[in-house]
C-alpha cells in the first residue's frame, strides 16, 4: 500500500469531526471521496496530506510514518512525496506558468536546467507547451488547472491529493481536467486521492468512498 491510515481521529473546539478513519491506497490507485459537507473530507485530506496533524491515530505515506518526524522533516517529506490541487487552483499571479510549476523543484534543490526540462515536459504532457510563458491572468480557468496539475507533479510525488479540483470549472473543462487524471495514471502510475462533489468524477475513480459523520460508510 503506498498510503495507509489507523484510527485517525481530529476534533475541532469540541466537535469530533474525524472518529477513527481505517484507509487503504495501492499506488496508481484512483480513489474518489464523496459525502455532504460537514462530513470530515477535506479535514481528512489536510491529515493524510500532512498539513494538519490528527489527534490520534497512525499515517503511513511509502513506508514512512511523516507524524513521527520533526516539523522541517516533514515539511521536506511533503515536497517530496506529496502534490496538491486545489479548487482555486492557488498560483502566484506574478509568474508565469512554466515558473509557477518549477517552484516546488525549487524547494526541492532541482537543478534548474532539469526543472525546466521536466516541467516543458509536462506542459507538453497537458497540452500547453504553447503557453509556458503567459501569466495566470492570461489563461483560461481550464489551463490555469492544468498548470496546477504539472506543479503538483513536478516532484514526481507518491500520492496526489485534489480537493474539489473541478469545482470551479465548467463542464467542460471539468471533462478535460477528469480524463487528465487517468491520463497521468496510465503515463506514471499515479496515485490519486480526490475530494468531490462531481458525481462524474466520483464515480470514474477505482474506488468511491462515502464519508458521513466523520467516518467512512463502505471503507
Amino acid at each position: 500500500m503506498i498510503l495507509q491510515t489507523k484510527d485517525i481521529h481530529k476534533s475541532y473546539d469540541g466537535l469530533h469531526v474525524l472518529k477513527g478513519i481505517d484507509l487503504a491506497i495501492k499506488e496508481g490507485e484512483v480513489v474518489s471521496i464523496v459525502g455532504s459537507s460537514g462530513a470530515g473530507k477535506t479535514t481528512l485530506l489536510q491529515i493524510i496530506g500532512t498539513l494538519d496533524n490528527p489527534d490520534k491515530g497512525i499515517l503511513e505515506i511509502a513506508g514512512e510514518r511523516p507524524f513521527e518526524m520533526s516539523p522541517k522533516k516533514i515539511a521536506e517529506f511533503r515536497n517530496k512525496n506529496i502534490g496538491f490541487i486545489f479548487q482555486f487552483h492557488q498560483l502566484l499571479p506574478e509568474f508565469t506558468a512554466i515558473e509557477n510549476i518549477i517552484l516546488p523543484a525549487m524547494i526541492h534543490k532541482t537543478p534548474m536546467d532539469q526543472a525546466m526540462k521536466e516541467a516543458e515536459g509536462l506542459l507538453k504532457l497537458v497540452g500547453l507547451n504553447n503557453r509556458s510563458s503567459h501569466k495566470p491572468n492570461e489563461l483560461s480557468g481550464g489551463e490555469q488547472q492544468r498548470v496546477a496539475v504539472c506543479r503538483a507533479l513536478i516532484n514526481k510525488p507518491k500520492v496526489i491529493f485534489a480537493d474539489e479540483p473541478s469545482g470551479n470549472l465548467d463542464s467542460k473543462n471539468s471533462e478535460e481536467l477528469h480524463n487528465l487524471f487517468f491520463k497521468l495514471r496510465e503515463e506514471f502510475n499515479q496515485t490519486f486521492v480526490i475530494v468531490t462533489h462531481n458525481e462524474i468524477l466520483a464515480d470514474m475513480a477505482d474506488r468511491k468512498l462515502v464519508m458521513q459523520d466523520g467516518i467512512f460508510l463502505n471503507a
